[in-house]
Formats: C-alpha cells, sequence, structure tokens
C-alpha cells in the first residue's frame, strides 16, 4: 500500500515541486520514498513496505529500464502471473508484486488488467515513446485523480493534495458539484470540488501522450443470475469463493489483522483470524450506538488479541477537520469518522487490516433492497391509481402508511438514487445560492439504461455499486487508513467473489424478510447463529442525539450563519432546518450533517482551518 504522483513537462524548481508533492502523501507510505524524472516526465513514490521489504522498493523498471512503475495497492495472484511471465522468457529482480505489473505490462498491453486479483491504481511510464499509462482496480478500491493544464501538461496522484502542490494547479472550487453532494451526501464522480481535477472511473485506464489523454473502460460489473442454481449451490459457492478470497487477502510479509464491527460481514472476516488481532470502536454513552459487546463475545469465541477503543463525544467532533482533510473533498457518513479512529487503533499495532466493505453492494445487504418486495403487490394496481394516491397524501403531516403510498407511486428509477438520498430538487433549490438544482436522477440514469431487464434488487444493487460504493464506501475505507498509514483490504471486493456473487438470484439474497440471505447461510458456517441473525445496523453514530444538545447545536449554527455559508446557502433555510430538528419537530439530522461537513471541508481547503 503507497502512494504515488508525477506530472508531465517542465516547472520552476522542478525537483522541489515533485518532492513537495510526493511529501504531502507521506501518510499513505512512510517507510520510503523514490523519485525519476526524464526530460518528459516526473514521478514521485511513497512506500509502506507490506511485500519483498528488501527489495520491492519504486520506482520499478523493467529489464532494460525502458519502462518505470509507482504503483499502491496489492495484487493477490501475483505469484500465479509471475511464474507464467517466467515461462515467457521474463527476467524479475525482485519478488515483489509490483513487478508483476511491468512485465505483465509488457507481454499483454492493457489486456493484462482483466487479469489482475487485486487493488490498485498504477502509473507506467515508456521512456521510448513518452507514454504514460495509469490505470485503476475494477471496483475503485483505491484511489486515481488526474488534471490536463491549459497547456497540455498532466498532473496525477493517488490524492488531490498531492496535485495541490504543483504551482500550476489551481485550487478552485467547483461550485456545480454541490448540486450532486447535497444530493448524494458525496460529491459524484468522475467530478471533484476542484474546478478542472478528476478521478478516474474504477475500471478504467488513461493514456497520456503529447499532451493528450484518452480514457477507456476495460470492465463493467454486470448481475447475471443462475435461475437454475439452487439455495445450497449458492451458500456453497459463497462459502468456498469467499474462504478462498480472504486466504488470498492475508499474503503479506507483516503482520496482518482485522476490523470487527459486530455485524456479520466483519465478524465473518475475523473467524478466520484465531490467534491474530481485531480492532473495534464504540461510543461511550453505550446504548444503541454501542455493538461493541457482539464483537467482543465474538472475539471470545474465535480466540481473537481484541483491542476496544470508546470514542467520546468532543474527541469524535475534535477530529472533523482532520478527517475532512484527509478525505480531500467532503464526505458525510458519519461513520467515516469512527473508521478514522479504529484504523488509528489498528495502525498502533499492525501494518495490514481486513474489512468487511462490499458485502452489501454484492450479495444485498441493504435494507431499502427490500422494498421491491414489499411494493410488489401494490405495484399491480393501475398506475394512475398509485399516482392519485400519492398525490391525495402527499400534503399530509407523515403517518403510518404514506412514505408507501407516495414510493409506491413511483418507477424504480424515480424513487432509488442509492443509499444516501439527503435533498431533494426542490429542497435544494430552497437552500442553494447560485447553483442550479438539478434532479439527481440525471447521474444515475446511465446505469439504470445499463441494467434494465435485470430484477430491481439487481438494478439497485449495481447502482449502489457504480455510485454509492465507489463515492463513499471505498473512499472513506482508503482515506482514512491511509491517514495512519494502515493498509486496509477488502476480501468481498474481489474479482472471483463477485464473479459467484453475479450469478447468485435475487430469491437468495433478499428472502425469507432479510437480506444477503445466501450469505449469511455462508457465514454461518463459521459462525455462531446470532451472529448472522443480527439485523444490519452499519456504524449507527448519535449524530441525532449530538445535534439535541446545546453544546453541539451552537457549533452548527455558528457554521450555518457564517459569511462561508452565506456564499453557498440560504442562511435563513440552514437555520430552520437546525431549529426544527432541536426542537424535536423533525429528525434532520443526516441533511445538517451533509450541509455542515461541506462546511467543515470548505474551511480546511479553502480557509486554512485545521
Amino acid at each position: 500500500m503507497c502512494g504515488f504522483c508525477g506530472f508531465t513537462g517542465e516547472v520552476v524548481n522542478r525537483d522541489a515541486v515533485l518532492k513537495e508533492m510526493t511529501a504531502r502523501i507521506t501518510h499513505r507510505g512512510p517507510d520510503s520514498d523514490g523519485f525519476f524524472t526524464d526530460e518528459r516526465v516526473a514521478m514521485g513514490f511513497r512506500r509502506l513496505s507490506i511485500i519483498d521489504l528488501e527489495a520491492g522498493h519504486q520506482p520499478l523498471y523493467n529489464e532494460d529500464k525502458t519502462l518505470v512503475l509507482t504503483f499502491n495497492g496489492e495484487i493477490y495472484n501475483y505469484r500465479d502471473l509471475r511464474e507464467e511471465l517466467l515461462r515467457a522468457g521474463h527476467v524479475f529482480a525482485t519478488h515483489s508484486d509490483s513487478e508483476v505489473l511491468l512485465h505483465g505490462f509488457e507481454e499483454w498491453g492493457v489486456d493484462m488488467l482483466p487479469r489482475l486479483r487485486g487493488m490498485f491504481g498504477f502509473a507506467i511510464y515508456n521512456a521510448q515513446d513518452g507514454t504514460l499509462f495509469i490505470a485503476r482496480d475494477r471496483f475503485g478500491i483505491k484511489p486515481m485523480h488526474y488534471t490536463r493544464l491549459s497547456d497540455g501538461r498532466v498532473v496525477y496522484g493517488s490524492e488531490i493534495k498531492s496535485l495541490l502542490a504543483h504551482p500550476d494547479v489551481t485550487a478552485e472550487f467547483n461550485e456545480e458539484a454541490l448540486d450532486g453532494y447535497l444530493s448524494f451526501q458525496y460529491v459524484v464522480p468522475p467530478a471533484t470540488f476542484f474546478k478542472g481535477i478528476y478521478c478516474l472511473p474504477p475500471a478504467h485506464y488513461m493514456w497520456v501522450k503529447d499532451g493528450e489523454i484518452t480514457v477507456e473502460r476495460y470492465w463493467e460489473p454486470m448481475f447475471t443470475p443462475d435461475e437454475s442454481m439452487t439455495e445450497e449451490e449458492a451458500v456453497d459457492r459463497i462459502d468456498r469463493v469467499f474462504t478462498a478470497s480472504v486466504e488470498a487477502h492475508r499474503i503479506s510479509d507483516v503482520e496482518v489483522g482485522c476490523f470487527l464491527s459486530g455485524g456479520v460481514d466483519s465478524c465473518w472476516v475475523a473467524s478466520y483470524f484465531g490467534g491474530q488481532k481485531a480492532f473495534t470502536v464504540a461510543f461511550d454513552n453505550g446504548g444503541h450506538y454501542d455493538e461493541s459487546s457482539y464483537a467482543a463475545e465474538l472475539a471470545k469465541t474465535v480466540g481473537i488479541d481484541h483491542t476496544v477503543h470508546k470514542i467520546g463525544e468532543d474527541e469524535y467532533w475534535a477530529a472533523l477537520p482532520d478527517v475532512q482533510y484527509y478525505l480531500d473533498q467532503p464526505l458525510a457518513d458519519p461513520a467515516c469518522v469512527a473508521l478514522y479512529f479504529v484504523a488509528k487503533l489498528a495502525a498502533e499495532k499492525v501494518k495490514v487490516v481486513l474489512s468487511g466493505e462490499g458485502a452489501d453492494e454484492l450479495f444485498g445487504g441493504y435494507r431499502i433492497y427490500h422494498e421491491p418486495l414489499s411494493l410488489a403487490k401494490y405495484q399491480k394496481l393501475p398506475r394512475f391509481l398509485r399516482r392519485t394516491a400519492a398525490a391525495l397524501v402527499k400534503p399530509l403531516p407523515e403517518f403510518k402508511g404514506r412514505s408507501f403510498l407516495l414510493r409506491g407511486a413511483q418507477t424504480l428509477e424515480e424513487r432509488f438514487i442509492g443509499n444516501a438520498y439527503m435533498f431533494r430538487e426542490k429542497e435544494k433549490a430552497r437552500l442553494l445560492k447560485g447553483v442550479k438544482a438539478t434532479d439527481p436522477a440525471r447521474l444515475t440514469a446511465e446505469y439504470y439504461e445499463k441494467s434494465r431487464g435485470l430484477d430491481d434488487i439487481s438494478r439497485m444493487q449495481l447502482l449502489d455499486i457504480n455510485r454509492w460504493m465507489v463515492g463513499d464506501i471505498l473512499l472513506k475505507a482508503d482515506r482514512m487508513s491511509m491517514a495512519h498509514s494502515l493498509e486496509l483490504r477488502v476480501p468481498f471486493l474481489d474479482k472471483e467473489v463477485f464473479a459467484v456473487a453475479a450469478t447468485i438470484p435475487a430469491k437468495y439474497r433478499v428472502a425469507h424478510g432479510t437480506t444477503k440471505y445466501a450469505m449469511r447461510r455462508a457465514a454461518a458456517r463459521h459462525l455462531p447463529p446470532e451472529d448472522t441473525s443480527r439485523p444490519k445496523l452499519g456504524f449507527p453514530v448519535p449524530v441525532r442525539v449530538w445535534l439535541r444538545e446545546d453544546k453541539y447545536y451552537r457549533t452548527v449554527r455558528e457554521a450555518f450563519t457564517s459569511a462561508v455559508a452565506e456564499k453557498f446557502f440560504n442562511t435563513a433555510e440552514l437555520v430552520k432546518l437546525l431549529d426544527r430538528h432541536f426542537a424535536g419537530k423533525a429528525d434532520n439530522s443526516r441533511k445538517i450533517w451533509t450541509v455542515y461537513m461541506f462546511l467543515v471541508w470548505y474551511g480546511v481547503y479553502f480557509e486554512g482551518k485545521r
């Protein structure tokens, strides 16, 4: 796990610029650095040593030094690929997974990418023709950002903060990104909150040649349910492939631990870690915001060295500027702060952890995925009747069944834009100044079009894989772990696991009133019954409670009435939103948090408040 950066063309004080860009991401790789420059390109690298500790330094070169590599990630099938390349006549100088990319690129070109089992962002420079090749893994586990300057020079790196260290890259706020952020609680890729800076989408590669950029996709997730599959076959296949994935993801020359939240995903991962280390955080106010007792019980059963940290309220709030700094862009998922703390805890004892991200998207774990089943009978009624019922109840105060009638009148494309739908178009229009509020469906339409013909559950999952998982889940997993120089691996997001998940019929994903039904049955072969039957809670954070405490209410109100808030929002509407929540008239906590996290982030990146 590492970080890298670079640029094409010339710049004043070139070596100093490259070193400063690389230094900005020291947290991604504190063990060593490395540099390569010639008249066309400058490449910087920071290393967190995991595999081949002595010889795996970067940049790496092929035999005749015509190719130069910087690489962030892990290739779990590198040993098999290495053997294949050795048979083809390639000569290796190290035993690292990194070198496999160089020789694989020589042998197969872009066709190497579908062969890779792992997480990665990497850049390969060809010193003969001056081309630069950059690629990102199929799910977007590892990040990649770039910008093209007006004269055709390209600047790139693992994190945006590295690009901003280049003197010709301007940190200019991208107001248009605010519209999508308010809908989704994260910035919708490939856009960023910095004008002209983009993220390379998952499963894409790009060529840089003579100042021109070409971006192409090399893989696309799609569900292909095998309706002839029996329930037992589904459970067997999931069990086998996930067990193999965990073993592959544990390859390392340093100690590997795991995160343990108490949910079925992390518990299943932890079941393979008997005698090793697991890490948990919770909140010190107890109640339903503390699942650490479940984690502790599992740790005792499996025989894990278990470390727990209870996060205090003031500790959580004090960390917010640092969290937003490491994220690069605002993210309003309150769980990312908890992830920041559990990564900090783990980094005190290990360099690598396994975690349970991706299970919900692949195997149908979110409660909202029940909705197509719940609405099925009602949606058999003529649409005009359902639309009429919705029109009648829409102006009425909230009552039991109102949401059912409203959502039952909508198509899937209208009612589901992903797991975090914060502000509707009309709400954004009331809040925003100088930024046009748009229908968020414009940012989901392409995925609904691609999944046409599939069942609604599969279509929802595919949307979340392409939007929510990339913009929220994997963003926070990478940035919060790397903030503490910790490598986080995600065995559910493995190409072989997805190959199985894609064939599981929806009736085995969401069934019998539960989510991840077949996956839970597979996990039950490794866990006590209570760990597989527990409802999904995510990571509950008491934001709703805190915002009704005078101390935190005043903190947020000050931000909502600040000069910065005045730039972008109708502050009277923000205060109304906050006051209604404080008075207990509505639960506006997630909407409040979405705006507040943006203001904290803006303060860090544009006002130096950190």
